[in-house]
């Protein structure tokens, strides 16, 4: 499927251009206790982080996304304070480890984002959208660095609650459609959408947004897909998310066909194996 020569064809990272006419791959490092995928969780005081991102960038990871608040359904609370406190640290010491790595901070906290954007991260990933904290949109602006406008409804303590649409596509475009008129009218000039896999969606609504995410092209804007290991897979196959890394590698080449810019995984090897092989058939014809 080919792309719309209108869609963006770069993000500028802290001065540097990152081309996402090709698709790229983010990995995902989360400094929580309780994600839902164990594999995923590192200790912030534990030093194991710098490894796996390590691993991750050599696997060919082009973004590593930090995050200190774990969002799966009905996730405890996270003071301000302990979400900084997970997060600054970890940034600072990776830019170290490796200075051209690209560091997306994963918050709905514009003070957190600030702080993240000042110790070496490059790019804000709201799972919010902006809902959670009033602020953050200004913030942004104010920063101009690239800001990953998700679609979630509530909050990850009642989103599961407000999973109810009539129109679920149209609706979910509306609520997106809304937030870039305003970021635009900031002065946000690169912005990345995410449907948000999983937030305020059921099983089936999850699949149907799958199934129609090439509308989500409309936008001209870089879509970033995360589905890696999720309930979506776990629960229709029966299994576990540990073991969901085939049903995820599925479901992201599906992603991919439909538009995907950015695969946000926690199995990087994999997700940029399926990359290569999907390219390859868009050089045939």
């Amino acid at each position: 499927m080919k792309r719309s020569q209108d869609t963006k064809k770069t993000l500028n990272v802290g001065g540097r251009l990152l081309d996402v006419q090709r698709p790229k791959v983010m990995g995902i490092l989360n400094l929580t206790p309780d994600s839902f995928f164990t594999g995923s969780r590192f200790e912030a005081d534990s030093g194991s982080y710098v490894q796996k991102a390590g691993q991750m960038l050599e696997e060919g990871a082009t973004i590593l996304d930090i995050g200190g608040y774990s969002t799966r359904p009905n996730a405890d609370f996270v003071s301000v304070q302990e979400e900084t406190d997970r997060v600054l640290a970890v940034v600072e010491k990776l830019k170290n480890a490796f200075p051209g790595v690209i560091l997306s901070i994963d918050t709905f906290r514009a003070k957190v984002a600030r702080l993240a954007i000042s110790a070496g991260a490059g790019i804000i990933n709201d799972v919010s959208g902006g809902n959670l904290d009033e602020e953050m949109f200004d913030t942004v602006a104010d920063l101009g660095v690239p800001y990953v406008l998700m679609h979630m409804r509530g909050t990850p303590k009642t989103m599961n609650q407000l999973a109810t649409y009539d129109y679920l596509i149209q609706e979910i475009m509306a609520e997106l459609a809304k937030k870039l008129v305003q970021l635009r009218a900031k002065g946000v000039a690169d912005i990345l959408i995410d449907p948000g896999f999983g937030f305020a969606k059921t099983v089936e609504q999850n699949f149907e947004l799958l199934g129609n995410l090439n509308q989500f092209k409309q936008f001209n804007v870089p879509i970033l897909a995360g589905v890696s290991r999720k309930s979506m897979i776990w629960k229709s196959l029966q299994i576990t998310a540990d073991e969901a890394l085939n049903g995820t590698t599925v479901l992201n080449t599906i992603a991919l066909e439909n538009g995907a810019t950015i695969l946000r995984v926690h199995d990087v090897k994999e997700a940029c194996q399926t990359v290569k092989l999907w390219e390859l058939t868009q050089q045939v014809n």
